[in-house]
């Protein structure tokens, strides 16, 4: 086998895939859901205290997109389990309404180049927290254009900076631990994501 088609057998989606990655993306929606509906409580004090500290909590809807690509592994997974929980979240109902779409569509995008940038090949924890990074530098740039246009340089800023850490914390490490810790179970035994944990304990 030549080291071109191994790698396109590495990287082709299995039914298991879109099935798990499917299963993933229905259960961040529902959790999508009900973080929004703790936004506006959670936001105000932050708002109240520093317009822009808001941000801080973004990282609860970015967290799909990174634990579906850690998991999965395949190319399009971060950006596919988002825009499912992106979907779900919106059916369920948000108030966001149908933006919630755009939301999952850019946020995954965002999580997903950077995964790309690695050549799906690095599974570090550091690469999950550029990669909840890149999802909320995402989420920031769309939610400056959408919701806060006009937006003073300053909080600009401090959105950005925010969303940067919450992507970080809350998409990218925590999704890091959330997906080795399925792993330790045996869930994951049919995906690399699990062999390689099961194989180093």
């Amino acid at each position: 086998m030549t080291v071109g088609a191994g790698r396109s057998n590495r990287f082709r989606w299995r039914v298991v895939d879109i099935v798990v990655a499917s299963v993933i993306g229905v259960a961040a929606g529902l959790v999508f859901w009900l973080w929004g509906q703790a936004y506006n409580p959670l936001s105000a004090p932050l708002e109240a205290a520093l317009p822009g500290l808001q941000a801080l909590l973004g990282g609860g809807w970015l967290f799909a997109g990174v634990l579906g690509g850690l998991i999965i592994r395949k190319p399009g997974a971060a950006l596919f389990t988002e825009v499912v929980a992106a979907v779900v979240s919106a059916i369920v109902g948000t108030q966001w309404a149908a933006l919630t779409l755009v939301s999952g569509l850019v946020q995954g995008l965002g999580a997903e180049i950077v995964l790309a940038l690695f050549l799906y090949a690095n599974w570090r924890a550091y690469v999950a927290v550029l990669s909840g990074m890149g999802a909320g530098l995402a989420l920031a740039i769309n939610d400056l254009i959408l919701w806060y246009p006009g937006a003073k340089v300053e909080f600009a800023v401090i959105y950005t900076v925010c969303s940067l850490i919450s992507g970080a914390v809350l998409a990218g490490l925590l999704s890091w631990l959330a997906a080795r810790g399925l792993a330790r179970t045996g869930a994951l035994s049919r995906f690399a994501s699990g062999r390689e944990v099961s194989a180093r304990v």
